[in-house]
């Protein structure tokens, strides 16, 4: 008599390249046969794939691993694994807190845990993924870990040193991708401008977004993580000569004051962005910019924050998002020390919001009678839901969409919109067929 498989449960915290690991893993654990679920209720083991980047994100990671404890002290779970970049930087504490865990894993740790679920890594695997979201949008990482200096950043502790993948394995894995359906392909790194710099001597950035552009499946090439610094300029010839790029560019600045870029070691100063960003526009008209800030760094002064919001102001982001200072063990700012209050850090945090409000909104109505594609990704009571080129998943605006009368919309499809409302962080447009690229 057979034993009655158990079935696993992945899940997933952090950001898209932690998604892309719980991807690759779940390909092989189907692989081998292995159950899986997505429901923790029906599983006998838990995978979590867990975040280390800031306090918010360690402690959602930590709650998750003692509420997946609890249900093995209760009997609802035979077995608690855990891996990713919280379990990668803090093993040995994690060890000693939370022993009832059955083991730890680290980033780069997937064929041990193959094994430790009763399969073995398949190496003809490699580059597939099982789309743990819509099979019509997949991320793509093109590299691993960083060799910038932020003073700010544990991700080199939890991701090592920067790691081009190979251009050859990078198509391999994209034409995997569209085989299953993929139409939007989001590249992802922790700095993807330094792409190629390891295996090929220079930034080979351009010439890969080339190469994806060119894949003829693909409607939408997405580009993230763009490190301000040393900005590969010929990027933008790509922008300029394939329309399946979407003209969009995730760029993290950080901050704004020379004295606290300085200090976090990021390699440029607020002229030399504002400089790169007149460029980009010039060369990309019409490009949605989005960047990421960080509040209450150690040495943030009100005259730095005063200067950031002016920065803002001038340079109008179309989308950007802002994070509160988490003082990390280790990093080069960690002697600075944690000065500045929580509760003024989220005032910082919420001043900012309520000028990117505004700016949002005016850049919004400034699109309104434009046509541009959008993905539809929903149905909510009669009322179709997506995002146009500018707007990345989970992070950026969403557009509600109204078809024409006795049109039927599927998730999944990419249609011609024109804008003809706008909102803060939501646009309205009406379907005008599908525009040819």
């Amino acid at each position: 008599m057979s034993m009655p498989s158990k079935k696993i449960n992945i899940i997933t915290l952090g950001c898209a390249k932690n998604q892309v690991d719980s991807e690759s893993l779940l390909s092989q654990l189907e692989g081998n046969s292995l159950e899986i679920t997505p429901d923790i209720s029906d599983a006998s083991i838990a995978v979590i794939n867990t975040c280390g980047f800031i306090d918010e994100a360690k402690r959602q990671s930590v709650e998750a691993i003692l509420e997946t404890v609890r249900l093995k002290n209760e009997g609802k779970l035979e077995k608690v694994i855990v891996m990713g970049c919280l379990s990668e930087r803090y093993h040995n504490d994690l060890v000693n807190e939370i022993p009832e865990v059955d083991r730890f894993f680290g980033t780069n740790d997937v064929a041990q845990i193959v094994n430790e679920l009763g399969g073995n890594y398949k190496y003809e695997l490699l580059g597939e993924r099982s789309l743990l979201s819509h099979t019509y949008s997949a991320y793509v990482k093109i590299s691993e870990g960083c060799d910038n200096p932020c003073s700010f950043c544990a991700i080199p502790m939890m991701r090592g040193g920067h790691r081009s993948k190979p251009v050859e394995q990078i198509m391999d894995e994209v034409m995997r991708l569209v085989r299953k359906g993929v139409k939007e392909l989001i590249v992802i790194g922790q700095d993807t401008t330094y792409y190629g710099l390891d295996l090929y001597g220079k930034r080979t950035l351009p010439s890969l977004l080339h190469s994806l552009a060119s894949v003829k499946e693909l409607e939408w090439v997405r580009l993230m993580y763009a490190y301000p610094a040393k900005f590969p300029l010929d990027i933008l010839e790509a922008f300029q000569e394939h329309p399946n790029i979407c003209r969009y560019l995730d760029m993290p600045v950080q901050h704004a004051s020379d004295r606290v870029l300085k200090s976090m070691r990021r390699g440029i100063t607020r002229r030399a962005t504002e400089s790169l960003i007149g460029s980009i526009r010039k060369s990309v008209p019409d490009i949605a910019l989005r960047t990421t800030l960080i509040v209450g760094y150690p040495n943030e002064t009100e005259r730095d924050v005063e200067e950031l919001i002016d920065f803002i102001k001038t340079v109008r982001f179309d989308r950007l998002g802002v994070f509160i200072y988490s003082q990390e063990d280790e990093t080069g700012a960690f002697d600075l020390g944690d000065p500045i209050p929580q509760d003024e850090k989220e005032a910082r945090r919420a001043l900012i919001m309520d000028v990117q409000k505004e700016i949002s909104c005016e850049q919004n109505e400034g699109r309104i009678g434009k046509t541009t594609r959008a993905v539809v990704e929903r149905c909510d009571d009669g009322v179709y839901v997506g995002r146009t080129e500018w707007d990345a998943p989970e992070i950026d605006n969403e557009i509600f969409i109204t078809p024409p009368l006795g049109r039927h919309l599927s998730v999944g499809e990419f249609v011609g919109v024109r804008i003809s409302d706008a909102a803060e962080f939501d646009v309205y447009g009406e379907v005008v067929g599908v525009p040819q690229q």
